[in-house]
């Protein structure tokens, strides 16, 4: 069946890798379904955040940190309605979708390989792997830098081989901003996007005179 030719094209969040230094894409992935809520948390970075400073009280270190948390499903019960148009699902069920995200927090094989090649031939110091940059991406509005600090993975159900067909993904992310990366990463460069977008957001927001307040002026 198709869609109504007037209805709006569905746009799918999700999480792209980048190589930081270049800006080169990794890896997309598309979330199956966009969560139906998106939990954003701001913790303010103020100086005297404990109130023993009165005359810092109204200074900021830097920006907020900024978490979000999301719940994500993926399924495959539709494309093993037709197996034989659907052979990586019928063979490994919603495995791939979840390497895909899982991934995302390990370091390669490769990489450990290579350190444990270091490590063998008397390497004092072996430097922690880098892993590529995540971005974030809910609309082309919010493209956020970000760091995933919570994952859990709820199988629901299996095929006849228990391949999970169906799974819940629990992520918990960290926004990157200017404060955590140095200066000139690509990183910094697209939270201050983020930011500036705000800007402008707040400058599309329309005033409100004091009196919506009840009140003719301030004290």
């Amino acid at each position: 069946m198709s869609a109504f030719p007037n209805s709006p094209r569905l746009i799918k969040g999700g999480i792209v890798l980048i190589d930081a230094d270049t800006a080169a894409v990794r890896r997309v992935i598309a979330l199956q379904y966009n969560p139906d809520s998106l939990t954003r948390t701001l913790q303010v970075q103020a100086i005297s955040a404990d109130g023993s400073d009165r005359s810092e009280a109204m200074r900021l270190k830097g920006p907020p940190v900024e978490t979000l948390k999301l719940e994500a499903e993926i399924d495959a019960t539709d494309q093993l309605e037709f197996p034989g148009q659907n052979a990586v699902a019928t063979r490994n069920g919603v495995q791939p979708q979840l390497a895909a995200l899982e991934t995302m927090v390990y370091p390669t094989s490769a990489q450990l390989r290579a350190n444990d090649a270091l490590s063998n031939v008397g390497t004092l110091e072996i430097i922690p792997m880098e892993a590529p940059l995540a971005l974030f991406v809910w609309s082309r509005a919010r493209i956020l830098p970000v760091r995933v600090t919570e994952f859990s993975i709820t199988e629901e159900a299996f095929d006849a081989a228990l391949n999970p067909i169906r799974a819940k993904v629990s992520l918990g992310l960290r926004v990157l901003s200017v404060s955590d990366v140095p200066s000139g990463h690509k990183a910094a460069e697209l939270f201050m996007s983020y930011l500036q977008q705000k800007e402008r957001l707040v400058g599309a927001n329309a005033g409100v005179p004091l009196s919506a307040l009840g009140i003719t002026g301030v004290p």
